[in-house]
């Protein structure tokens, strides 16, 4: 089986799934090494919104989807880390914002919802005269985070929560 239609496979897989599958199954299922199917599942995400979880490889289905505001702090050195923690579990971060004392609420869209997509945005504010829009509420913002289930959302906040970014009030 070629490239092309080992990746058509891989998403009919994904498709007939409710659950997660590991990279580990779908590269024995399709006789591949597991590294071919994260290659694979690499491309893949540039046309299709497949998450990653701990659990395994999810296509996103919008009308399963959960939402939650996670309040953070980190440095500015942190910030890949922090959006590549959402994405790795699972998440798609949809909007940042901060409270301004003066402006009130401001915010940004973000949709970012893999490593090459933070890649890209780190790149972006790293090219900046503006710097990261938490420069202006102290290092405090918001990022709303959408995923699949409220598992995922829970997943997630245990991973923040771990690497102190998440703000627990």
């Amino acid at each position: 089986m070629d490239g092309q239609a080992r990746r058509e496979q891989i998403v009919k897989i994904l498709r007939e799934q409710r659950e997660p599958v590991s990279g580990s199954r779908l590269a024995k299922l399709l006789g591949v090494s597991r590294q071919v199917i994260v290659q694979d599942i690499a491309l893949l995400r540039t046309a299709y919104p497949i998450l990653a979880t701990a659990q395994g490889y999810l296509l996103y289905m919008e009308e399963k989807s959960a939402r939650r505001a996670f309040v953070v702090k980190h440095e500015e050195t942190d910030i890949a880390d922090e959006l590549n923690t959402i994405v790795d579990a699972g998440g798609k971060n949809l909007t940042v914002s901060v409270e301004h004392d003066v402006y009130g609420h401001i915010g940004a869209d973000l949709v970012v919802s893999n490593r090459k997509e933070v890649a890209e945005f780190c790149e972006k504010l790293a090219h900046s005269h503006s710097g990261p829009l938490y420069l202006l509420s102290a290092g405090v913002h918001v990022h709303t985070v959408e995923a699949a289930s409220e598992e995922v959302l829970d997943y997630i906040e245990m991973q923040l929560k771990e690497k102190k970014y998440l703000i627990c009030e």
